[in-house]
């Protein structure tokens, strides 16, 4: 089978450093398109020269240009620029990221670019509101506290949700006063670089540039550069170790949003109807690929047998195909080596002593793309691999709970801690459980519902810091203190 390429991609993509595009330097890396695993386009990997190139751009853009000075007002208009320019090529964009990255076409236009969009909408309002501090306790002082950018930001964005996710980052580390350098995935470049080349027209020349590669190259020459005063990454756990060591020793402050293996735990006294689509909802969106998945289905043991049966007839009626087509639910996933990642798990909980209740399978009948069926397995418990591993792909795990101690017992018991999913409609239950997660975030009857004003993030190996309104103004800027006396007082004098 054979499906249509949602757009005509550049022959290669490269990258910016001020108003030109980097040397490259490094190797030419394939980009393919995952519905059907044609390669695509070629992406030129910046090599250090290359990645110093951009910046030391965007240290020129922070040192001597005008966009740290510019006035909250004037820094407004440009957010507001950005977005405008997001939705006058929401088409174009969507397209792009769904030939790198597989993801439903329909889902693209109607979510990811519209939250891309909303992301300079929402920062360009928080600068708004931001307000500094004032003390007058000490007699003949008064003492201010204002807060300025910290300098380049080096943002590296994941391959799942690359617009969406990377917009978070560039509209927060801009709208403090930052410059910043954008690295995405080198699998999944094409969206990015067209965005950044749009916004060169938007916004001063340096302020934001793109370098593209893989991590251990052009990644690892972006966190070592001098140049670079802070690091913000979203991706997997050990990369993430990798970063904040290499962040460690230049002692660049750093936030990281890592992995989740995050329990969905339904208990008896929720409405099921609501926790089934909620179930389905967490593990199967974003083609399952999302580190906030709820891939730990935890069910109590008077309704499991029910609510399983049910969740299967459903899964097994979710319509995979072809990104570009209305009704698809599931899209490819985004590379080969990923797909067989997935599907290794299969014989992973076998060996565990562990039952595939559906899917578990390639869809071969949908050509040479990554499509995989939905799929769930039980496990005998807990510390079954599947239930301790992110897996990253449309793979849910099923384990029964006796109770609420029991439930959270399990649901803390993973070195991840993202966030988790609670489905009941009796309160004391859910004040209980809410108050005992080890998790960043707690959703309740409702699944990723996303409030940017609250800080996001996770616990254990989950991430360092948060992204969120207040949680972007801390770490995007510097607490700068000024003390000056309203009524000069005498001084003594030292060797009158």
């Amino acid at each position: 089978m054979s499906f249509d390429l949602p757009i005509e991609p550049p022959a290669r993509v490269t990258g910016w450093a001020g108003d030109r595009a980097t040397g490259g330097g490094g190797t030419e890396l394939p980009v393919f398109y995952p519905a059907t695993g044609a390669r695509i386009s070629t992406l030129v990997e910046d090599d250090a020269c290359a990645v110093d190139q951009a910046v030391i751009a965007a240290r020129e853009a922070f040192d001597r240009g005008p966009w740290p000075s510019l006035s909250v007002p004037e820094r407004m208009d440009h957010l507001e620029r950005c977005r405008q320019t997001i939705l006058d090529h929401v088409d174009e964009l969507a397209r792009l990221e769904c030939a790198a990255t597989g993801l439903v076409l329909r889902e693209l236009r109607e979510r990811h670019m519209q939250r891309a969009a909303y992301n300079f909408r929402f920062f360009a309002e928080f600068i708004s509101q931001s307000a500094g501090q004032r003390w007058d306790q000490a007699p003949g002082f008064m003492t201010t506290v204002s807060r300025v950018p910290v300098g380049v930001a080096a943002l590296i964005a994941p391959w799942n949700a690359p617009v969406a996710l990377a917009t978070m980052k560039i509209a927060s580390a801009l709208a403090f006063g930052n410059t910043a350098v954008l690295k995405p995935s080198e699998q999944t470049p094409l969206a990015l670089a067209r965005l950044v080349e749009l916004l060169q027209d938007v916004l001063p020349e340096g302020v934001l540039n793109l370098v593209n590669g893989r991590g251990p190259v052009t990644g690892a020459a972006l966190v070592d550069h001098p140049g670079v005063d802070l690091v913000s990454f979203t991706g997997g756990t050990q990369t993430g170790r990798t970063i904040m060591a290499a962040a460690g020793r230049n002692l660049v402050p750093c936030t990281l949003e890592l992995g989740g293996k995050s329990a969905n735990i339904v208990f008896a006294s929720a409405d099921i109807d609501r926790a089934l689509d909620g179930a389905l909802l967490g593990i199967f969106s974003n083609n399952g690929q999302q580190c906030l998945a709820g891939s730990r289905i935890l069910v109590e043991r008077r309704i499991f047998d029910d609510f399983v049966d049910r969740f299967l007839d459903r899964a097994s009626r979710i319509r995979v195909g072809d990104p570009l087509a209305d009704g698809t639910e599931l899209g490819p996933l985004a590379s080969a080596a990923h797909r067989d990642r997935v599907l290794g798990f299969v014989d992973t909980a076998l060996a565990d002593g562990g039952a595939v209740l559906t899917g578990g399978t390639r869809r071969d009948d949908l050509g040479e793309g990554y499509f995989v069926a939905p799929t769930a397995v039980t496990v005998p418990d807990n510390s079954a691999r599947v239930a301790q591993d992110e897996i990253f792909g449309p793979f849910a795990t099923f384990l029964p709970f006796d109770g609420e101690d029991q439930a959270i017992s399990i649901a803390n018991d993973t070195r991840f801690g993202l966030v988790s999913y609670i489905w009941s409609d009796h309160l004391p239950t859910v004040m209980s459980v809410s108050e005992r997660m080890r998790s960043g975030v707690v959703w309740v009857n409702t699944p990723m519902m996303r409030e940017l004003r609250a800080p996001f993030g996770g616990f254990k190996t989950s991430g360092v810091g948060r992204e969120g309104g207040t949680a972007c103004e801390a770490f995007y800027t510097e607490e700068r203190t000024l003390t000056i006396p309203t009524h000069p007082p005498p001084l003594r004098k030292l060797g009158a």
